[in-house]
């Protein structure tokens, strides 16, 4: 993994040249529960106004850790900034939050942020979005097209390469060498999983002795990443490793191991700082995670304030450019065993 440069608080990697605020929420018009609005931005733009904006927020319904965290900071960030109004959907499928879009280009907002429940399904409504001339901030999973504004989001490629990484040398100590069965439990259809994939399997390779035996979806949630390890559990006697695609999924293959009384054959390598597994390694709960590669869900935060930044035509402080950077992609910083005291924070919302 590449390091490239430091901006703001943040480890950030750029490729090419991307946030809210708002009010007290009440449920929207919209006949959806996971619909929220700040009470003044009901109708057009605030842009008429000099220096106020609104700013249309759709994300994925909060219902795991990760996902609720981003939430949480994107609506922090959002009520930092006086001067901006901000709209809050929340969807639990692709086609609700293409509706959740194109309403929201409706409304005639200054700025979308958006977290694609899948890549693919949400493509054209970034392309409509574009159309509408209205720029959009993506985070975390990418679309199929460059028709977006900033792209914040972490490195995904540089996880599952990572975990790959210490997949290895955990299996060199193990086997006394680079060999083993291994499974991987993915996430949903999206840029994320494909590049977590491929670091993955970049990585592995050179090691053909080390056999991927089973794939399965986790969908990111723990309920499924437990159903999918119990099934493989079942057809495969021997499982060496588990390469796990996202912390909220260890949980569930955690649960799916130990109720198979299998804690002590594998281990898991995983990824997002989430700190139920950072205990876990600190208390060394079998089966052991020997480590996990931050993929924070502060993004949601930092996607915000990117968005005001390009609104009110602001760069990044330290920059000498004037505009916001088209991609920006956060340090995948292995957490293990040995530096676990130095991520712990107990009032962390991850």
């Amino acid at each position: 993994m590449v390091k490239k440069f430091m901006v703001l608080p943040m480890v950030l990697m750029l490729s090419f040249g991307a946030v809210l605020t708002g009010c007290t929420e009440e449920t929207a018009s919209k006949p959806s529960v996971e619909t929220k609005v700040s009470p003044s931005a009901d109708a057009t733009s605030a842009a008429g106004a000099a220096g106020e904006y609104t700013i249309g927020i759709s994300l994925p319904s909060a219902d795991h850790g990760w996902m609720g965290a981003m939430v949480a900071n994107a609506k922090a960030e959002a009520e930092k900034h006086k001067n901006v109004k901000y709209i809050l959907y929340t969807a639990k499928d692709p086609a609700k939050q293409t509706s959740d879009i194109e309403d929201l280009i409706t409304k005639k907002v200054d700025a979308v942020v958006m977290l694609p429940m899948e890549s693919a399904a949400l493509t054209p409504a970034a392309e409509k979005i574009s159309k509408a001339g209205i720029p959009l901030v993506v985070i975390d999973r990418a679309v199929n097209t460059e028709s977006y504004r900033t792209y914040v989001g972490g490195d995904n490629y540089g996880i599952g390469y990572g975990d790959a990484k210490y997949l290895v040398e955990a299996l060199k100590k193990k086997k006394g060498k680079p060999a083993g069965k291994v499974i991987e439990i993915s996430g949903v259809p999206s840029t994320v999983t494909d590049l977590r994939s491929k670091g993955f399997r970049d990585y592995i390779k050179d090691y053909p002795e080390i056999e991927i035996v089973a794939t399965q979806p986790g969908d990111f949630t723990r309920e499924k990443a437990l159903k999918a390890t119990e099934n493989i559990l079942q057809a495969n006697k021997q499982i060496d490793a588990v390469y796990s695609q996202d912390d909220d999924m260890t949980i569930g293959i955690v649960q799916a191991v130990r109720d198979a009384k299998r804690d002590k054959e594998m281990f898991i390598v995983s990824s997002g700082g989430m700190k139920e597994i950072y205990q876990m390694m600190k208390e060394k709960q079998l089966p052991e995670v020997i480590v996990s590669l931050t993929y924070a869900p502060t993004m949601g935060g930092t996607a915000v304030n990117m968005a005001t930044k390009i609104l009110e035509k602001k760069g990044l402080e330290g920059f000498w450019e004037s505009s916001i950077p088209h991609h920006i992609v956060l340090e995948a910083t292995p957490v293990t065993p040995e530096n676990i005291d130095q991520f712990i924070k107990k009032d962390s919302n991850y």
